[in-house]
């Protein structure tokens, strides 16, 4: 059976990759294999998406309410 290394790394400036053998020596050859993790698919949503969720975690407001925030916001014009 041929022997393998499993190792796991970080990938460093100018998309390299480190590997040490501590088992091979200066001129063998190996086979090198590289599986990349699978990045999650994004989601995408349509406008009407993301304003219906956040219509859904707000808190319905009172007309009366509504109004009172619309003279609050008028009167600050007059300071």
């Amino acid at each position: 059976m041929q022997p393998a290394l499993h190792i796991t790394t970080k990938v460093l400036p100018g998309n390299k990759i480190e590997i040490e053998l501590p088992e091979a020596e200066i001129g063998d050859s190996v086979d090198v294999f590289v599986i990349l993790p699978e990045k999650p698919k994004v989601k995408r949503r349509s406008a009407i998406e993301i304003i219906e969720e956040v219509h859904a975690k707000r808190t319905p407001k009172s007309a009366e309410e509504i109004d009172r925030q619309l003279q609050e916001e008028r009167d600050s014009w007059d300071s």
